[in-house]
This record gives C-alpha cells, structure tokens and sequence, in this order.
C-alpha cells in the first residue's frame, strides 16, 4: 500500500482524478455533437436534475467538458438512440451501449425485490400498455383529464404512477423530450436492435462497475463503487472482486493521510499526467466529479454541500452554488441565476477558499471561464453582488469590466 504523505502526492492523485474525467484538458473527447457522444461513453453517466436556475445538471456537466456544446446536443442524442435515460444513483442518461446494465434494477423492480410505488396497479398498466402500443408515444401530461385527443377522462396521479411504474420496470423506454416533458414509448420500438439484452451475474455487474468507475474516476473505493446502490450481494461482489485484483496485482491501494483507502490501476501512480494550466472550470453541483461528496472532501479537502434542500436561513454559500476548480483545486463557489428574459447572470455570491494561489492569475481564469459559461445561459452580460472575501471585490469587478 502507497501511503500519501507528501503534497506532491496528493497533487498527484488529485489529477489522477481529474484526467480521468476529463477536465484538466480544454478539448478531452473534442467539440460538439461527437464530442458529446465520446464524454458520456467516457464518464458513464450525466445526472439529470428539475433545477434550472442555470442550465440543467445534465447539460452542465457536457458543457464543462465539451467545448461547442448545445443544450439541444443531449435529446439529439437521445433521439440517435446513443445514449438511453434511467436510473443509477439517480435519473441519468446512460450510454446506450450500457443498456443490458439497468436490466438488474428493472428486474427486481418488476419481481417485486424492490419497489418504486409501494401498490402498483398492474390493471391500470396494462391498459396503458395498450393504448400506447395502439396509439403511440404518450407523454404523462396526455393523461390529464378531459384529454379528449387520446382517449376521453383518465386520473391523472394514479396514471402517471402507473407510467412511471412500467418505466422503471423496463417496459417503457423515454423515446424524446419535448421540453424537459419525458415522451414514453414501447421498449421494443425504442431499444437499437444491435444492442445486447441479456441480463449481466452480479460477478459481471461489478465488473462492469469496476472498469466503469476505474475509467471515469482514476481511483475509486469499496464505498464510491457501491454508492446509493442498496444491494448487499452486489456489495459481497464487488469486495469479492477487488480482493481477487489485489491478490493478482492488476490493483494497488493509497492511503490517505486522513485514513481514506483508494484503489486503482497497478501502476497508474507512475504514469505520466497531462500538465496542468491556469484553467478554471465551473462545475454543476451534481458533476461526476463532486456528487460523491465524502469523496471529494477526502481527496481534495474541500467540504461541498447544495443548499437548495437546506432552509434558507441555514444557507452558507446560497441556493445553488457551483463549485470553481481552478488547475487542480477547489478554490471556491459560485452562487448564480440565470436571468434569460433579460439576458443577463446574476452572481448572487462568490465565495473564494483561503489556498495559496496567484489571485491575479486566478482572477483571470475566471473571467475567462465565466464568459462561455454565461452565453450557455443564454445571457450578454454578468452582474456581480457580493464577493468574500472582501478584499478580491476591486479587482473583481474591474476584471469582469472587460466582458462589457
């Protein structure tokens, strides 16, 4: 076991991490369309979220890392059949080459091993089932009473759980989005035929998740490979697994000089890593790379939390702020609301870390990062409120002049 003593080597695993996900370079997986399509089957997953003070999670998250991306980009996607949406930790979009990976849940969700709704009412499913193999895609809001057009008088909550019921269950797939509105479909009509259906063991699933998070991650722990997922034998799998490639070799452990143990590659420590620069990136609160937040505070010493779920009394940064990375630090977070009538961001707060970083430097990464990031929002023009510490506002504010 490597123990971590020495900041060069925290440093080291830091972007370890980083590369791994794809943010210690401008143009990782390359721009656009393609570009999109190579993060997601790199990353594994982009978590959707209902929040959109600025641009949803999901988009966030492609954003940071593809440079050319568009919103539209991801239902483009969804409608090429590259990419499908369900659950992992969360409601996600999935690489679609990763379908067969979902059928676990959606099994024992079906068989009763774990529920979605407590009472399901399997009579109102099937007629649902019938009216869309008759009728079409349906979106949950074709259910809303007095729907004449599909189908005369329909109660509306029983029937959007019954909906979201056959979804999770895998007999309905989302076939598009109109808005942020899910369209539901057949999974037969849905699914590309090329794709592989056969349910994974639980050997093959933390196999799969092994390759997966090793990939996207760089190193992982027992913790992080399992996380938010409530299944014990896939747990007794996994611990399995990693004590086979420890044995063999093909994995070696750090530890930590909190006491946290990472696993990864054999060999992987030594590797060369990409150089990092004078970047910032503005993160979603729900990136890959901080949604895991033990994590993150473990690794990179930075203690995150959301605070849209916390009352707004107890708030310490604001309701939605997003994390600043800056080369390979946290150094802060930005609380923001995207105006899009009236064009323009509001940073509501900004909060800066105490590192020891060249703030001029860093100052200008940011205003450097801020432009792109608020013409993703749809907005001209940034307004700035607040900045602690005090003492960066001047140069701050004179810094952000240059995108007026």
């Amino acid at each position: 076991m490597i123990e971590i003593t020495r900041k060069k080597d925290r440093q080291r695993l830091r972007r370890i991490a980083l590369n791994a996900q794809g943010l210690l370079q401008a143009e990782p997986y390359g721009r656009g369309l393609a570009g999109a399509r190579k993060a997601i089957n790199h990353i594994g997953y982009v978590q959707i979220d209902t929040i959109s003070v600025v641009e949803r999670a999901h988009n966030h998250v492609l954003q940071s890392r593809v440079p050319s991306f568009k919103p539209e980009m991801t239902n483009q996607l969804l409608l090429k059949g590259d990419i499908f949406e369900y659950w992992a930790h969360a409601a996600a979009f999935l690489p679609i080459k990763d379908f067969r990976f979902s059928l676990p849940y959606k099994h024992a969700i079906k068989n009763g091993q774990t529920h979605w709704y407590k009472k399901r009412d399997q009579k109102l499913m099937n007629e649902l089932l019938v009216r869309i193999r008759s009728e079409g895609p349906l979106r949950s809001r074709d259910l809303e009473s007095g729907d004449s057009k599909r189908g005369g008088w329909w109660d509306w909550k029983p029937a959007k759980k019954a909906l979201e019921q056959l979804y999770m269950e895998g007999d309905l797939m989302v076939c598009n989005r109109e808005g942020f509105q899910k369209v539901y479909d057949l999974t037969e009509r849905v699914l590309p035929s090329d794709i592989n259906t056969q349910v994974p063991s639980i050997e093959e699933f933390a196999e799969h998740i092994l390759e997966q998070q090793l990939r996207c991650h760089g190193l992982v722990s027992l913790k992080g490979l399992t996380y938010l997922r409530r299944n014990n034998e896939l747990r007794k799998a996994m611990q399995a697994l990693l004590d086979e490639k420890l044995s063999q070799k093909s994995l070696e452990q750090v530890k930590l000089s909190n006491g946290e143990v990472f696993l990864l590659e054999s060999g992987a420590f030594e590797r060369r890593l990409p150089r990092v620069n004078n970047r910032m990136v503005i993160l979603s609160p729900f990136d890959n790379t901080v949604i895991q937040r033990d994590r993150l505070k473990a690794l990179f010493e930075y203690d995150y939390q959301i605070e849209c779920y916390v009352p707004e009394a107890k708030r310490r940064y604001g309701y939605f702020s997003l994390p600043l990375l800056y080369r390979d630090e946290f150094i802060g977070r930005m609380d923001c609301k995207a105006h899009r009538k009236e064009h323009y961001l509001e940073i509501k707060s900004l909060h800066w870390e105490e590192h020891n970083f060249d703030e001029d430097e860093a100052i200008k990464a940011f205003v450097k990062a801020i432009k792109p990031f608020s013409q993703f929002q749809n907005c001209d023009s940034v307004v700035l409120r607040k900045v602690y510490p005090k003492e960066l506002e001047g140069s701050l504010r004179v810094a952000l002049k240059s995108l007026e």
